[in-house]
């Protein structure tokens, strides 16, 4: 036996050296493995953060993320209890060891086997935070050997005090809560530094089951956990037994649910914003980074946008959920191009109809006209009759079926005359009228092509595309600026997550049209308002806006202004349905008006600054000539430099929204106002008052009136230099 024994001692130790070296080997091996396919500490480590986006007045509107929120703190604004707490509860040797506990292991496993006292993990808060940061969830022997290696070299690199900051700025506490300060508003309303001992002892044992802990889901279980981590604060002398007592019994007041209601406000503007920075700096950066985005809006004017929007009416709702019509509205400072408001429609969808709907704007696209015809030899006295015209096969109408003979252009505008808009385009020429939309901010102008937008239709807003209501607004922003276009800006700043400035937006701005001209067709504006389609945007200070109607009223618009600010308020279906029979002076001109009044209403009244070089002169609207020497004098249709709160001159044509316009035009004398040099000097022959004229008799053309000449009268017309319109009418727009 002993022989025996003898004969296979040797080989059974060979045996187990082999064994033993190939073991190790192997555990060598995959030890190198895994510090081989570890992740890199040249980086640092640098968690994840939510961006904020805040108001014109720094006040927190949004924040967004990809898929953890998180706002990083930096320690010295967390309390020092709240610190306590989680090194109490999650490694009271944190300021003892190396990254690995050997001695916290050991315990751990003693009081977890035995199952005396707290139940405590071997992980210390470095070992977590590299597995947080770098590493996965997996429980695999290679991932806890890259921890442990990892967690050595994160405390030769960083402080204890860089160390805790990064954990309590890394852990998750559910909700979708990322860090003690997103965990401290989340459950809380509070930043972490306003912490209670009693609210941070609660949220030290939320990460040990986010979903079970989570005191919004399980309130008992809170504070059972809590009770625990103020145990544990007692037993390492951190707290005394009567502050630990003390803090059980206090009431936890949780951040009412009802604080995320406010999740839509400026969602529209907020997508905007988002898809600005994104283009800019890339989606990780807005997601990940941690930036301050510091925008435009005004709350109180985007409350203000977003009542309005209510006031829809819901002919349908759609397959999405969507109600229709929908609608949009933009507001802009006109001076600093700033978006004060932003509502892209109603519902939860990602399309925004503020910055993304091309849409006919109809009779709005008309101030294009009539500023280019006022750069290129009119004026506002200017007579053109307005009497059936026909252009190739196309014959353009106007709203309410008649014609009133010559008229001034003031008045055409005022009551938005088609006749009159299309022989001033067609005098005018096309080329100069979209010249003019595009300098002030229309881009989506077709300039070329077999299908283009050079053509006479444009001059009723008959587009190839369209306009957008941002556009619209930002256009009739630049004679608000007294000609000076003023891009739209959305973002004034941005700070990244150390504080540094990595944008400061300045206003871009170029005069684009003479100040005395864009003054001029301002007033003409006013009339809109005080005596033509749009009354019913009265807002009893000095305005000037224009309504926009599209054939089978398809879309409705009214877009105006103050000196302070510019709005566009659009109307129409997404799937291009009728709004049965809604002009832009019925519901977008009460919109506007409700909104301006309350956007404005902090904001004194004041007129638009009239410049110098402009002069008055009384006369006759039928001859655009100086009225007779005893002309019966009726109030002045205009009133240039009116004291803000003026009411409109002449009471008795004053209509509502939707109303047809005068049937008959008026003969008596008004006051009007020109650009020095270019009022007329000859006086107006006695006449009768014929009525309207409704010749369709072909004339030829007339040029323009020189400056101090007598103005023409523009009859029926064949297109020159405009060519037939491409996108014939079915009904007249207004």
């Amino acid at each position: 036996m002993e022989s025996n024994y003898k004969k296979w001692q040797k080989p059974a130790v060979i045996g187990l050296l082999v064994f033993t070296i190939i073991v190790t080997g192997v555990g060598l091996g995959f030890v190198a493995a895994s510090i081989q396919t570890m992740p890199s500490l040249n980086g640092g480590i640098k968690p994840n953060a939510s961006s904020q986006i805040y108001d014109i007045n720094g006040k927190l509107i949004a924040t967004v993320h990809a898929t953890e929120n998180r706002l990083p703190v930096s320690l010295s604004k967390m309390p020092k209890h709240l610190q306590d707490a989680f090194i109490a509860s999650e490694d009271v040797r944190f300021f003892a060891h190396h990254g690995v506990d050997l001695r916290g292991i050991f315990r751990a496993v003693v009081v977890n086997v035995t199952g005396k006292g707290v139940r405590e993990g071997a992980s210390t808060i470095t070992q977590q935070l590299a597995r947080n940061s770098l590493l996965t969830h997996d429980q695999t022997l290679k991932r806890k050997i890259q921890e442990a290696i990892l967690a050595l070299q994160i405390e030769r690199k960083f402080t204890k005090q860089e160390i805790l900051e990064m954990y309590l700025n890394q852990i998750y506490f559910g909700q979708g809560s990322y860090g003690v300060q997103t965990a401290a508003q989340t459950y809380f309303g509070k930043n972490a530094e306003d912490l209670t001992l009693a609210e941070a002892a609660m949220l030290a044992g939320i990460p040990r089951s986010p979903n079970y802990y989570s005191p919004t889901n399980n309130m008992k279980a809170a504070k059972e956990v809590q009770a625990t981590v103020l145990d544990q604060m007692v037993k390492y002398n951190y707290i005394t037994p009567s502050e630990a007592e003390n803090a059980k019994k206090v009431e936890i007041k949780l951040a009412p649910k009802t604080q995320k209601a406010d999740d839509e406000f400026a969602s529209y503007f907020i997508d905007y914003v988002t898809q600005i920075m994104v283009n800019k700096y890339g989606a990780n950066a807005v997601y990940k980074e941690g930036l301050k985005i510091y925008t435009t809006l005004d709350s109180d004017a985007q409350h203000a946008a977003e009542k309005v929007m209510t006031m829809l009416p819901t002919y349908r709702t759609d397959k999405d959920g969507l109600k229709q019509p929908q609608g949009a509205l933009v507001a802009i400072d006109p001076q600093t191009g700033y978006i004060k408001a932003m509502v892209g429609g109603r519902g939860n969808d990602q399309f925004n109809r503020a910055v993304l709907a091309e849409r006919q704007p109809g009779s709005a696209f008309k101030p294009f006209v009539y500023l280019a015809a006022l750069e290129n030899g009119f004026t506002a006295a200017t007579v053109i009759d307005d009497s059936p015209v026909s252009f190739g096969g196309w014959s353009p109408r106007n709203y309410d079926g008649t014609f009133r003979g010559p008229i001034t252009i003031r008045s055409a505008l005022e009551k938005s005359i088609n006749t009159v808009a299309v022989k001033t385009a067609q005098q005018v020429g096309m080329e100069k009228i979209l010249d003019q939309a595009q300098q002030m901010g229309i881009t989506t102008l077709v300039r070329s092509g077999s299908t283009n937008d050079n053509n006479l239709s444009t001059a009723l807003g008959g587009l190839t595309h369209g306009v957008t209501p941002l556009q619209m607004a930002s256009a009739y922003g630049t004679l608000a600026n007294r000609g000076i276009h003023t891009e739209p800006i959305a973002i004034v700043k941005v700070v990244d997550r150390n504080g540094t400035v990595i944008e400061q937006t300045t206003p871009k701005q170029k005069a684009v049209i003479d100040e005395k001209v864009a003054y001029l067709l301002t007033d003409m504006m006013r009339g809109v308002i005080e005596r033509g389609t749009g009354t019913g945007a009265n807002i009893g200070r000095p305005a000037a806006g224009k309504t926009g109607t599209t054939n089978d009223y398809v879309d409705a618009w009214f877009v105006g202004f103050t000196p302070d600010l510019v709005c566009s308020v659009w109307i129409g279906s997404d799937s291009n349905g009728s709004l049965s029979g809604i002009t832009g002076g019925d519901l977008p001109a009460t919109m506007w008006r409700s909104f301006m009044t309350e956007a404005l209403a902090k904001i004194p009244a004041r007129n638009f600054p009239r410049p110098s070089g402009i002069v008055s002169a009384t006369i006759n609207p039928r001859t655009g000539l100086l009225a007779g020497q005893n002309p019966t004098q009726a109030k002045p249709g205009d009133k240039a430099g009116n004291k803000p709160g003026d009411k409109p001159g002449d009471k008795s044509t004053d209509k509502k929204a939707g109303e047809k316009p005068d049937e008959k035009p008026k003969y008596d004398a008004v006051d009007e106002i020109f650009i020095q040099g270019t009022q007329p000097t000859q006086y107006s022959p006695p006449e009768t008052s014929p009525p309207p004229s409704t010749s369709s008799k072909q004339e030829s053309d007339q040029p323009s009136q020189p400056a101090g000449g007598k103005p023409p009268v523009i009859p029926n017309s064949t297109p020159s230099g405009g060519g037939s319109p491409t996108k014939p009418s079915s009904g007249p727009p207004r």
